[in-house]
């Protein structure tokens, strides 16, 4: 089980890299006037926090269970 639970921080910690490198993305994209890295940037972000707040709600039903 705690194998499992480091996979899942460390997976955890690849989502919040992917976000912020997404918003980095977005950020230069407009910075620059490329508005296709701008929308690249918001679909790659919106699809990791969906993932990111399906592997949250995995955690908390693990964790509810005794």
């Amino acid at each position: 089980m705690y194998i499992n639970m480091w996979k899942k921080i460390a997976l955890n910690v690849f989502y919040n890299i992917a976000i912020l490198l997404s918003l980095y993305a977005i950020y230069t994209g407009i910075s620059t006037g490329r508005y296709e890295f701008c929308l690249a940037g918001v679909f790659v972000a919106a699809i990791f926090i969906i993932l990111k707040l399906k592997l949250i709600k995995q955690i908390k039903e693990t964790t509810k269970q005794p």
